[in-house]
């Protein structure tokens, strides 16, 4: 079991934070203890405690690494698993982020909880990523995944747009709203709980579907299969320039 995570890529975001630092050295020095080969992010470079480091960028990590490790917050989690994902390569979060919902171990632990890791101490969980597509007339104009969720705003204060909603080809409603967040399980404790979400188990194989201040009294939260084909139509009446944000990364579609 040891010799399953033989080479552990260290990827994050470095910035000026010196914990972030501090955990990038400590995590190092343990890792070659139990002779890994680690492969650090370019943008962590700087860092590079061992000529035994590999210095690459992140594509390479995810082709050559057993395990990739992140070191920051919960964005920076998000941000690597999206991509890691591609390649099957587990992921494990050392929380240096404010919340840390899915960073799961803390700098004081950090010793000690990889090196149980490296020992086979472990529970690997299955996540699933959503697959969104923008499309305007027959042509597609975006394409994203998100491990937390897909929110299609107004794109501004206090702006409501209309829209249909549909599920697996069944029509289920039209309404006027600031928006709609269709969120995994994973990501049911982040925006989609301070919208008023379910909060859902990881194992779940489901979706929730959560209307943003909507104009109806009817308009509540939704729970649907994970398998399920959501569309919405954004009605061109609109005044309002729609958003749609991946894990919180904003992106406009100019009409």
């Amino acid at each position: 079991m040891m010799n399953r995570f033989a080479t552990i890529g260290i990827v994050g975001r470095l910035g000026r934070d010196e914990r972030v630092q501090e955990s990038v050295y400590v995590l190092q020095h343990c890792l070659l203890r139990y002779g890994k080969q680690i492969i650090l992010e370019q943008a962590m470079a700087s860092l590079q405690a061992d000529p035994r480091v590999v210095i690459q960028n992140r594509q390479f990590i995810g082709e050559q690494s057993d395990l990739v490790i992140v070191v920051g917050g919960d964005g920076s989690m998000l941000s690597a698993a999206r991509l890691m994902s591609d390649y099957h390569v587990p992921v494990l979060g050392i929380n240096r982020g404010g919340l840390g919902f899915l960073t799961d171990v803390f700098p004081h632990e950090l010793e000690q909880k990889v090196t149980a890791i490296l020992e086979g101490q472990y529970t690997e969980e299955q996540r699933f990523l959503l697959e969104v597509s923008v499309q305007r007339g027959e042509s597609v104009i975006g394409k994203h995944c998100a491990l937390n969720d897909i929110v299609v705003s107004s794109g501004g204060l206090a702006r409501m747009m209309r829209f249909d909603t549909v599920i697996n080809g069944q029509f289920l409603n039209s309404q006027r709203a600031d928006g709609l967040l269709v969120s995994t399980p994973t990501g049911s404790t982040a925006y989609a709980l301070s919208a008023g979400g379910p909060i859902m188990h990881p194992s779940l194989d489901a979706l929730s579907l959560v209307p943003m201040f909507p104009h109806a009294l009817n308009s509540r939260p939704l729970v649907v299969g994970g398998n399920s084909e959501i569309k919405l139509k954004v009605s061109d009446n609109n005044v309002c320039q729609p958003r749609v944000n991946h894990d919180g990364c904003p992106q406009r579609f100019r009409r």
